[in-house]
């Protein structure tokens, strides 16, 4: 089959790779109908990984079932199923706790698994023909027959869930205010999960005119940091107090505010200021170690995590009750 394999920093190419097979009789072979790029991707693409040559990228997949292992009990060929990027196996302590992006199966000698992605196990990547989606009964989530909504069920694997996620770690509540900080496809999603969840108000920072544009589409109120600082210009609106929540969906490339350069930290400082005292704030994104100094600096609350399956779930029963095409930022291939 064809798939996009990495050959070297910023090379990657589509190449002829073996065909998945059924290796365990829990495991099912997706047909591959839509796969998006991620940001993440693009961290070992620009070689900023260990990532050597060979890999299959992609961690974002959508398809139809081609075949099931004999243990599959909830899953039959033909099913329409989304792949939330985390692999797990969905009954060790951490799966059971809640945290399956840190399963204890699926990657011996380390916590958590994932598809196609540095040192989250032997799972090639589904930039591809077809996918290998092992304890798929736990790791398949069922999606309606046919080909409706393709782009928008696609962000159920990443975008939707992660946004999502980092709403649930800074528990956003009914009338809160709340700022994100990034307005790429994570970003969005996690502006529009906040009004999902009831909040009054929700700041969305960034530069790039196309992305504000769209978080005012949503129902968001854009903050362009390129004007002034992003902080100031939210408590101008929040008569001086800041935000109740914030979620950085930046991550630790993020850039300073001419956009000239890296500043790991400058996302988290900053959110350090907009949100209020006793507030609370989440990283559902990468935040590599030279981000978490600026942890230290805040009286608001602060969590980082990778998301679970449970908010790729509660994310799954929104968009079955409300399309969400109006958040899409076109990163999707189909």
């Amino acid at each position: 089959m064809r798939a996009v394999v990495y050959r070297k920093p910023f090379e990657v190419a589509v190449e002829e790779v073996p065909d998945p097979r059924i290796e365990q009789p829990n495991d099912v072979i997706v047909r591959i109908t839509s796969t998006c790029i991620c940001g993440s991707d693009l961290h070992m693409y620009e070689g900023r990984t260990a990532a050597e040559p060979g890999i299959v990228f992609g961690h974002e997949n959508l398809g139809l079932i081609e075949e099931v292992g004999s243990g599959i009990t909830s899953l039959e060929q033909g099913d329409r199923v989304v792949m939330p990027f985390n692999v797990a196996c969905g009954f060790c302590k951490n799966c059971l706790g809640g945290y399956t992006g840190f399963c204890l199966t699926v990657n011996p000698g380390f916590a958590g698994g994932a598809y196609g992605y540095v040192a989250m196990g032997p799972y090639p990547g589904g930039q591809a023909e077809y996918l290998r989606v092992p304890y798929a009964d736990f790791n398949c989530l069922p999606l309606p027959a046919g080909t409706e909504h393709e782009s928008d069920y696609a962000l159920l694997a990443d975008n939707f869930p992660t946004g999502y996620h980092g709403c649930e770690l800074a528990g956003v509540s009914p009338g809160e205010t709340v700022a994100v900080y990034g307005a790429g496809p994570v970003g969005l999603m996690a502006a529009y999960s906040a009004l999902l969840r009831g909040a009054s108000r929700v700041f969305v920072v960034d530069r790039v005119p196309e992305r504000l544009a769209k978080a005012g589409e949503i129902g968001a109120i854009a903050v362009d940091f390129s004007r002034g600082d992003p902080g100031q210009q939210i408590k101008d609106q929040t008569g001086g107090e800041g935000t109740d929540k914030g979620v950085d969906a930046v991550g630790y490339q993020a850039v300073n505010h001419s956009g000239d350069g890296e500043e790991p930290a400058t996302v988290l400082n900053q959110l350090v200021q907009t949100v209020r005292p006793t507030g609370a704030l989440a990283c559902p994104v990468s935040t590599f170690p030279p981000t978490l100094v600026a942890l230290t600096r805040t009286p608001s609350g602060a969590c980082s995590s990778w998301r679970s399956a449970s908010s790729s779930r509660r994310a799954c029963g929104w968009v079955r009750g409300r399309r969400t095409s109006s958040a899409t930022t076109g990163n999707c291939a189909t």
